[in-house]
């Protein structure tokens, strides 16, 4: 039975106009906000499938993937001790004498890194002109966005390019985020990134326009020697827009 509410539900996965049950919300309502909640809570437990990543990345031609972990032991120390997720635990790839680093991170979703990363990716490559260098990509598994600079640092590399798992919602347990830093060393500030967050097709952004964004950011961050807030999205000059920071 439609209702008033109708229009605006199909434009948005934001709870609106569930309606009464006495005092109470719909039994519908409550059992969709439960399974939503469910999702949210398996994104953040799910461990990371590396052999699934790792075959897809592969398969990009980016050379072959390299495995780190950062210093939380488990997932409950992960989720308990964050500072830990920022550190690395293993040893750290050499210098790849090039000058963009890729990290494909779990994060606080491993269900976005498995249903988005690669996909993502590969919108991008091709965007990357041919004064572009990519190391070879690297998954990281415990990881806060913050191991990025320290894999940066030790790859030697102008730019390091996070894909990483964002904290789920009730409305969104699959979201991947990418974050651009220029000269990554530890320490480095949040404001000193330029993130491209709700990287998630249909509901979110969908790879084209985030691959378009992110290209023309690694172009604006060469032409600056920076990125974060001195850095501003012009990929509309490359024909299409994005949510960044």
């Amino acid at each position: 039975m439609s209702d008033f509410w109708d229009t605006l539900r199909g434009t948005t996965p934001a709870r609106v106009g569930l309606g009464r049950a006495g005092s109470g919300e719909p039994t519908a309502a409550v059992l969709a906000a439960g399974a939503a909640h469910a999702a949210a809570r398996d994104a953040v437990h799910l461990p990371l499938d590396v052999d699934r990543v790792v075959a897809e990345l592969t398969g990009l031609g980016m050379g072959e993937p390299v495995l780190v972990a950062s210093a939380a032991p488990d997932r409950a120390t992960y989720l308990t001790r964050p500072d830990l997720g920022r550190q690395p635990g293993s040893p750290l790839p050499a210098n790849a004498g090039a000058e963009l680093a890729v990290v494909v991170a779990d994060g606080l979703s491993a269900t976005a890194v498995h249903a988005h990363a690669a996909a993502l990716l590969e919108a991008l490559l091709p965007l990357l002109d041919a004064t572009t260098t990519v190391a070879p990509p690297v998954v990281a598994t415990q990881a806060r966005l913050a191991l990025g600079d320290h894999l940066g640092a030790a790859l030697g590399t102008r730019l390091v390019l996070v894909l990483i798992g964002e904290r789920p919602g009730l409305s969104s347990a699959d979201s991947l985020g990418a974050y651009l830093t220029w000269d990554p060393r530890p320490g480095i500030l949040d404001s000193a990134r330029n993130c491209i967050s709700n990287i998630r097709p249909p509901r979110g952004l969908d790879y084209d326009t985030a691959a378009r964004t992110i290209a023309s950011l690694i172009v604006g961050a060469r032409q600056l020697g920076a990125t974060g807030v001195r850095l501003k999205d012009a990929s509309a000059q490359l024909g299409a827009g994005g949510t960044t920071t």
